[in-house]
């Protein structure tokens, strides 16, 4: 039948491409069939049958392995399906857990990541708190110890503006340029020169040294040596002679 198909097609020239492919079909599933069936005598051993292992024993081998493979048991298999065996996730679930029993332990685990939740909120507000009470306070001491600093240095010039002053009482009218200058340039960062006369006594930046009589509030009568304030901070206290 496959020659007689083969010639057909031959015969009927290339217009009839399909009968080609229909012959084709033909000749594998003939092949399958085949193979079938000798698999299918191999297998039931009927009585006056060729042994087709007979000759090869390796083939025998092969053959008993593959009937008698699908009866082992799958470990691997036995071992996944296991009961309780946990998931991707690594949690354990109970399969004997009822509904409200399984809605109950979801709801406790909710509260319980709850309250770490607001444990957790708690200490770092704290924890930032601190942290901003921390830099307040060390911007604080940064700047009180620029200032005290700065303070320090200008203690150190007075006795340098109390020789100018000395020159300029004595006659020393060239040295007035250098002391002005001096002067202001400490002004603009925060001197106040305290050596008015005629105000009123101040004790928290006037030192009384003289006293005398007279009607009235106390007041600065002379000044005997000028102050100083730095930034509102008394650098040194004016000596001064009180009336009243």
């Amino acid at each position: 039948a496959r020659g007689r198909q083969i010639g057909k097609t031959k015969r009927e020239g290339p217009g009839d491409g399909q009968l080609r492919v229909d012959a084709l079909h033909e000749d594998h599933a003939f092949a399958v069939r085949k193979q079938l069936h000798q698999l299918g005598s191999a297998g039931d051993g009927a009585a006056g049958d060729p042994d087709p292992t007979a000759d090869d024993p390796a083939a025998g081998n092969q053959l008993g392995d593959a009937e008698h493979g699908s009866s082992e048991p799958d470990s691997t298999g036995d071992a996944e399906a296991g009961d309780g065996a946990p998931s991707a996730s690594g949690l354990s679930f109970d399969p004997d857990l009822s509904n409200e029993e399984a809605v109950a332990e979801a709801v406790e685990l909710a509260q319980r990541l709850e309250r770490e939740r607001d444990e957790y909120l708690d200490a770092l507000r704290r924890l930032k708190a601190d942290f901003e009470n921390y830099k307040r306070r060390v911007a604080t001491e940064s700047a009180e110890q620029r200032s005290q600093g700065a303070l320090e240095v200008v203690r150190e010039l007075l006795p340098v503006l109390d020789a100018l002053d000395a020159a300029v009482e004595h006659g020393g009218a060239e040295v007035q340029p250098l002391r002005s200058q001096l002067v202001q340039t400490l002004e603009k960062q925060g001197l106040t020169v305290v050596g008015e006369a005629g105000v009123a006594f101040d004790p928290n930046v006037h030192e009384a040294v003289m006293h005398e009589d007279g009607d009235g509030e106390a007041t600065v009568a002379e000044v005997l040596r000028t102050g100083y304030l730095w930034n509102g901070r008394v650098a040194r206290a004016a000596m001064v002679r009180v009336r009243g």
